[in-house]
């Protein structure tokens, strides 16, 4: 049976560095864990489906505000682990995200994804996300990105 709950804090978002590394399979402990110390502090939140008690995805989120559009709920590194895609997993994070979004009286959800993700786009259009402009970046130290 799948579950999701909130990973409420550091360590349990340590806990499951290894769904995490199924995107970024260089990043070590230390550096998860350093990311999230300067992270946490700043409206960061993880979410995670279970099975048992397997993490099988996991997804942060960030809450804010701008003055385009007010409070938002952003989706981040929405991770799957292979062996439970086309499972429901994905859909089991937007369900909960968008819930909590609403309860927090945010006015639109978002993500970044990159261009080349077909199949996630397709995930993404059915769950009435689109794209609405460009996310432009300007790289100040590249071999700094996963």
């Amino acid at each position: 049976m799948l579950t999701v709950r909130e990973l409420n804090d550091k360590q349990e978002m340590l806990d499951q560095i290894s769904v995490i590394q199924e995107l970024y399979p260089s990043l070590t402990l230390e550096e998860y864990g350093n990311e999230l110390d300067f992270m946490l502090p700043l409206n960061y939140g993880q979410v995670a489906v279970f099975e048992d008690e397997t993490c099988v995805g996991i997804s942060g989120y960030w809450l804010g505000s701008k003055l385009w559009c007010g409070k938002y709920l952003e989706l981040d590194n929405i991770i799957v682990v292979e062996k439970a895609r086309s499972a429901g997993v994905g859909q089991l994070i937007f369900d909960f995200l968008q819930k909590k979004a609403s309860e927090a009286n945010c006015n639109f959800m978002s993500l970044d994804s990159y261009t080349q993700n077909f199949k996630a786009h397709k995930f993404f259009y059915n769950n009435e996300f689109s794209p609405k402009g460009f996310h432009f970046i300007k790289f100040l130290n590249p071999d700094k990105v996963r």
